[in-house]
């Protein structure tokens, strides 16, 4: 897979996507990242990615011409999709569809969005990653490409990695334990130390329940709904 990112802070992206799950899948050849500096594609001496509003109103808006220029020079820019608060939520189907690509494009927006003629030209969905407003796209794109990286087949090492987190089966985690057996009184449930694998499913599968229905009682709505 390959992830192009649209953004005037590249270097907003290096230590992340070097470190952890994404940085091992780029090193196994699981996945690309290019950084695209839309900086690059302006053509005045200010490197102007930004003007004032039509219509007036407060804010900057991200110019249109350095996207075109850029998308352009990708050539073929696969699945383009724009992170910003007016989007659809990033939820766990959207990362396993966008897994399925074999190249999506991110466009990191700013100050008040990207001209709209950007999205009507080129943009396939927007995403985002929540009810609030950050200080540009590119913290909602790290998140996007964490979630999607992680489920390329090898980035966790075993399937059962990914099919036991959130969501997956549309319930929130069970509680997880590791070493030591007691700390400070606390022990481990002794189900998890009995070597029976039926009793530890049930109760997995017992806990999540409990877990969705007191913090995310909406997933149990959407089911009843389905």
């Amino acid at each position: 897979m390959r992830i192009n990112v649209l953004t005037i802070f590249p270097g907003y992206f290096d230590d992340p996507l070097s470190l952890s799950i994404p940085g091992r899948a780029r090193e196994a050849g699981l996945v690309e990242y290019r950084l695209v500096d839309l900086r690059d594609h302006t053509h005045d001496r200010h490197r102007t990615t930004d003007d004032g509003p039509f219509g007036g109103k407060a804010g900057m808006v991200m110019k249109p011409e350095p996207f075109f220029e850029a998308l352009r020079v990708l050539s073929d820019p696969g699945h383009v999709v724009s992170l910003t608060p007016r989007g659809r939520p990033l939820e766990h189907a959207t990362a396993v569809r966008l897994a399925l690509e074999d190249e999506i494009t991110l466009l990191c927006g700013r100050y008040k969005g990207i001209d709209e003629r950007v999205t009507e030209e080129w943009v396939d969905e927007e995403v985002s990653i929540g009810d609030y407003v950050l200080s540009g796209g590119e913290p909602a794109a790290l998140v996007l490409i964490d979630a999607v990286v992680r489920l390329l087949p090898g980035a966790l090492g075993d399937h059962e990695s990914a099919s036991s987190d959130s969501f997956y089966d549309g319930r929130l985690a069970p509680p997880a334990y590791t070493r030591p057996a007691e700390h400070e009184g606390r022990g481990v449930p002794d189900v998890l130390r009995s070597g029976d694998h039926a009793a530890i499913e049930r109760w997995r599968q017992r806990r999540a329940d409990e877990a969705t229905h007191a913090r995310r009682p909406d997933l149990l709505d959407l089911d009843a709904a389905d």
